[in-house]
């Protein structure tokens, strides 16, 4: 049985988004350095930074897509 990637995909689960990767560095860092999370602060922004990207495409699809196609 086959499985056919969605036109939209989605992030409904954080597992499917672009950013797992950012997300899961994040929290490893805060669990080595619980008591300073200013030591996770570029895991933090590289995580907010793939977010802010992974909304605009979204807005964008959004925008390029027809309601009477």
């Amino acid at each position: 049985m086959a499985t056919s990637k969605a036109a939209y995909p989605s992030a409904a689960r954080i597992s499917d988004s672009e950013c797992y990767p950012a997300y899961t560095a994040s929290l490893k860092c805060l669990e080595m350095y619980h008591t300073d999370k200013s030591k996770c602060q570029d895991h933090f922004d590289i995580y907010k930074e793939c977010k802010k990207k992974e909304r605009e495409a979204r807005l964008e699809r959004n925008r390029n897509r027809s309601l009477f196609s």
